[in-house]
């Protein structure tokens, strides 16, 4: 019978072996493929070490781990199964006995299965933590000690979480072993639960005794760490281990300590005593201790003893959460500073302001994206992403250096513009391979409501001395792109409407000539033709893992990155340049917070190019790293920039000779490294409370701040803003990240924060203190009132009308002559997928007062009185485009604007855009009826402009116009000095109409 029966099972073993051979086949050749890849990625980039190093930890941590744990669950088994005593022939037996004989003859491939199973998945854990192994097998000091235990902040950071991992681990053992061992014994009769005499044998009692005995021992080490952990502990009024913590659990951690040693004391005994009454009493008096000592009488001591003190008895250790967090943050030295916000000034303040309002930024980087679009696309295939970035660059005007702020973007490939007929694998992997052209404009300047691009074109032209411009390595770029083909790869528009094409030479991605190779990444991107293609030569290399945080990701794992990296021109080459964070949670007595959460505003919340921080809590950050990807090769650079940061200096030791001393930055990187902005969010989340430094002031929350919502309506926080300003007390105008602060218990003004990024002042902290009781508006009232002055309302609804629509820019907050000055540019865009921002006003507030006009200097003429906008004169919506042919930046000329009243020009305006909106719809588009169409459509803008602002100087009716150059005729493509559009519709666009 016997043998009969396992025939069956004999059968279905032959089926499914060749199966799960099979299975195991594919799988181990996935994850070989993957892996193998991976290394030619690292070795392409110089980073090998980090690949080797991950691989190796993680191999180890599940080789030890995992066989710790098939060791500890097998030898349970195997020590259960020897110890079963004779069976005999009661009832319950005889029931077990039918399961025995199915598994005996099994035993070995059974204990070898479970083994392995419990085994596997405790190896698969214990290797998703090599970040926890490297920092403490690699471990370096803080040289400081927290204020409870006096322990070098290092044990907490480095130490305590293995120390936390290993104990869970550990206690998964016992328990799992625990479990088998029951099972065990219960099966083969060690356990007998309907027994009349001892259910337990004796030898099953001694197994099962000593198992108990390990988990008692386990707790009394774990009560040892809670200890530790209460500079943690979130009961208090503040982080850290408060004074309940303190003077109630503390004592109680080590009563129970000592309950579990005698516990396992208890459970050794048992095993040369009768029955089970001590140890079931030593485990009881544990769990009710727990309950009584470690829950109830800290409960007590917080209510009766602490609750009507709090101020007084949680005083010292606030003062201690204030100081770690502090210094956790890196805000210690940020200090605030009295302003007198002043609500009163007059012109000649205003106009004797030489650092600020000259360098007021009208264009707003999260809203120009289309107007980049549409006026420098040159070709569908080419895109801008939805958020611009900006950055400092000094150039020579007038035969001297100026230093700007610019709203820059590099022209990435777009294979979405591709059409269908163009969509097939070899143009969109070895034909439209890389973008082309890094574009900027001063972010103070507008020609003609356009902007006075500095760098535009293709052929490219402009000052900023680019010399390498194609973007094979960018946030937009495809999967991957195989270069050094047969196939020529476009490379954009050419003088006279020709069109270009290039052949990869430089060193950037991995070779693919081989077929070994050639079949790895077709199996890596599951595309066949990467191994049948004639046109991939022996010289041929796959670019892949091309997006820039994605790179330094893959390098550093170790980094947390900033959200935004952004593009710089170093030495004639296109750069990303990232900012990477150490980070932790393990922070004695700093104050927690949710990364993602506090650097969520209303640009992440709306932008695709914008990534969001994970949900992660930390109570340590430092900008620890500056990273860089050159744009043509993609290699990847980390510099240390904070050499003194601890955390740093442990994953340096781990991952040694991949991250360069800060003393190899170029100046002429230098020039371009900016305090990064999601550091720059979680400080200034933390200084609206922490600014606070007396424990009692801390404790009422009366002057706590807080970050404003954004006046866009999106229910986020509003974001920081990078400016080229002159902060008070400062010589000359620097390069800053700022953010006003808002009451915690009003919507009114209360702070002014920024830090600069000038070589001589990085990092540098400013923040000023508006008086108690001031009732300076903050951003979201300051938007209403604009909104509701008369003069406001009446432009905004004629621009409001049926064709076009307003977008409102970046809400600026400036301290100006003593006071704070708010400006917002007002953007009038046509409706429809062709329309894009167009500079058509701007509104200034000083304290309640509210002023308008269509340039920075008429709004600040409107509301201080003539000659306040004379250094904004320069700043606003220029006269008319340059048509010198060079640079955006050239003069134009002015006349004086026809006269007319408001209808006729609102008239003529929506007449032209119905005109091109038709000119379009023609199949094919009549382009030139088109380029005529814009070009009344610009005229009567600049009419209605003049009109609405009461202006008497105002611009030439400007045709279509490129970049800043001439005149263009709709639909033709670029060419040198003119800058103009595509020839395709998507690359041309209507100019928003007014109503």
């Amino acid at each position: 019978m016997a043998g009969t029966s396992r025939r069956p099972l004999l059968t279905r073993m032959r089926v499914l072996v060749p199966v799960l051979v099979v299975l195991v086949l594919i799988i181990v050749g996935g994850v070989s493929t993957r892996l193998y890849t991976d290394l030619l990625f690292y070795r392409s980039v110089d980073f090998s070490n980090v690949f080797k190093t991950v691989v190796f930890t993680r191999i180890l941590l599940f080789g030890l781990f995992g066989a710790v744990m098939a060791i500890a669950v097998g030898t349970n088994i195997v020590l259960a199964y020897r110890l079963r005593p004779p069976s005999d022939l009661s009832a319950e037996q005889q029931s077990l006995e039918r399961y025995r004989v199915a598994i005996e003859p099994y035993m070995l491939p059974v204990l070898l299965a479970v083994s392995a199973v419990f085994g596997l998945l405790a190896g698969l854990s214990a290797s998703s933590r090599w970040r926890t192994w490297l920092l403490w097998i690699n471990r370096e000091p803080f040289g400081e000690v927290d204020a409870q235990f006096h322990r070098d902040i290092s044990y907490y950071t480095f130490t305590y979480p293995f120390q936390r991992f290993l104990l869970a681990f550990l206690l998964t053992a016992v328990l799992l072993s625990l479990l088998v061992a029951v099972l065990t014994h219960y099966l083969f009769g060690g356990i007998r639960l309907q027994s009349p005499r001892d259910r337990v044998a004796p030898a099953a009692k001694a197994h099962i005794s000593v198992l108990l005995g390990l988990l008692a021992l386990l707790k009394a080490w774990a009560y040892y760490l809670d200890r530790f952990g209460l500079v943690f502990s979130s009961r208090g009024v503040a982080t850290g281990a408060s004074y309940t913590d303190v003077h109630a659990v503390l004592p109680a951690k080590l009563i129970l300590l000592f309950i579990s040693l005698a516990c396992a004391v208890l459970f050794i005994y048992n095993i040369f005593q009768r029955g089970w009454t001590l140890p079931l009493l030593g485990a009881g008096i544990l769990v009710l201790s727990s309950v009584v000592i470690g829950g109830i009488y800290p409960a007590i001591v917080q209510q009766f003893q602490v609750k009507p003190n709090e101020a007084s008895r949680e005083e010292p250790y606030i003062t201690r959460n204030i100081g770690a967090t502090r210094s956790a943050y890196g805000i210690q030295d940020v200090e605030p500073v009295s302003y007198p916000a002043s609500t009163d000034a007059n012109a000649e303040e205003i106009a004797a302001d030489t650092g600020t309002v000259p360098n007021i930024r009208l264009l707003d980087p999260n809203k120009m994206s289309p107007t980049f679009q549409q006026r420098q696309q040159m070709r569908a295939y080419y895109g801008f992403p939805q958020t611009l970035d900006v950055d400092r660059y000094t150039t020579t005007e007038n035969g001297k250096p100026t230093t700007r702020d610019y709203v820059v973007s590099v022209r990435e490939l777009n294979q979405a513009g591709l059409s269908d007929d163009q969509r097939n694998w070899i143009n969109e992997h070895l034909t439209y391979t890389h973008g082309r052209g890094f574009v900027s404009a001063p972010s103070n300047t507008a020609n003609s409501g356009l902007p006075a691009f500095n760098q535009f074109d293709l052929p490219e032209r402009g000052d900023l001395g680019v010399k390498e411009s194609r973007i094979y390595f960018g946030e937009m770029s495809p999967e991957y792109s195989i270069v050094g083909t047969r196939q020529a790869e476009i490379d954009g528009p050419g003088p006279g409407d020709t069109q270009l094409t290039t052949s990869y030479d430089g060193d950037g991605g991995v070779s693919i000539g081989s077929s070994f190779r050639r079949a790895l990444f077709a199996l890596r991107f599951g595309e066949p033709n990467i191994m049948l293609s004639s046109d991939i030569t022996g010289d041929s290399r796959i670019l892949y893992e091309r997006n820039p945080r994605d790179r330094v990701s893959k390098v550093a794992p170790w980094l947390t990155l900033d959200g935004d990296p952004y593009p710089a021109v170093v030495d004639g080459r296109v750069t990303w340049i990232l900012d990477g964070y150490t980070t932790s949670d393990a922070y004695p007595y700093s104050a927690r917070v949710t990364f993602g959460d506090v650097t969520a505003d209303s640009v992440t919340a709306q932008s695709r190019n914008r990534t969001q921080q994970p949900e992660n809590k930390v109570n340590y950050i430092r900008n620890s790293v500056k990273a860089t990807v050159d744009a043509y090769n993609g290699t990847v650079t980390l510099y240390a920039w904070d050499e003194q940061d601890p955390v740093l200096r442990t994953w340096m030791k781990a991952f040694p000779d991949t991250v360069r001393p800060k003393s190899e930055i170029s100046d002429s990187l230098k020039e371009h490294l900016r305090y990064p902005e999601d550091l720059f969010k979680v400080q200034r989340d933390l200084i609206g409370s922490y600014h606070v430094d007396n424990a009692r002031d801390f404790y009422s929350q009366e002057d706590f701040w807080e970050v404003s919502e954004s006046p866009d309506d999106t229910g986020k926080p509003q974001p920081p803003f990078y400016v080229y300003s002159q902060l008070p007390g400062r010589a000359k105008p620097s390069y800053n990240l700022t953010s006003p602060l808002i009451s915690a218990r009003s919507s009114k003004l209360a702070a002014y924060m920024a830090v600069s990024m000038d070589s001589d002042n990085y990092g540098k902290f400013t923040l000023l203190q508006l008086p108690p009781g001031a009732t300076i508006n903050g951003p979201v009232q300051v938007r209403d009132a604009i909104e509701a002055n008369a003069d406001v309302t009446s432009t905004l609804t004629l621009w409001r009308g049926q064709g076009s629509q307003t977008i409102e820019g970046n809400l600026l907050t400036l301290p100006v002559a003593d006071g704070l000055l708010y400006v917002q540019p007002y953007y009038v865009q046509a409706r429809g997928s062709t329309g894009y921002p167009i500079l058509q006003g701007v509104a200034v507030a000083f304290g309640e007062e509210v002023g308008f006009g269509s340039t920075l200097a008429d709004a600040l003429n409107d509301l201080f009185g003539a000659g306040a906008g004379d250094r904004a004169a320069g700043a606003g919506t220029s006269a008319a485009p340059s048509t010198t042919g060079e640079s955006g930046t050239g003069s134009g000329t002015t006349t004086t604007t026809p006269g007319g009243d408001l209808a006729s020009a609102v008239a003529a305006a929506e007449g032209a855009y119905q005109a091109g909106e038709k000119a379009l719809a023609k199949s094919p588009p009549d382009f030139t009826a088109y380029g005529k169409a814009q070009q009344d459509l610009q005229a009567a803008l600049n009419r209605l402009r003049a009109l609405t602002a009461q202006s008497t100087a105002t611009p030439t009716p400007a045709p279509s116009v490129g970049a800043t150059g001439g005149a263009a005729t709709p639909g033709a493509s670029a060419s040198p000095g003119t800058g103009a559009a595509s020839p395709s519709p998507a690359a041309a666009s209507p100019s928003p109409s007014p109503g």
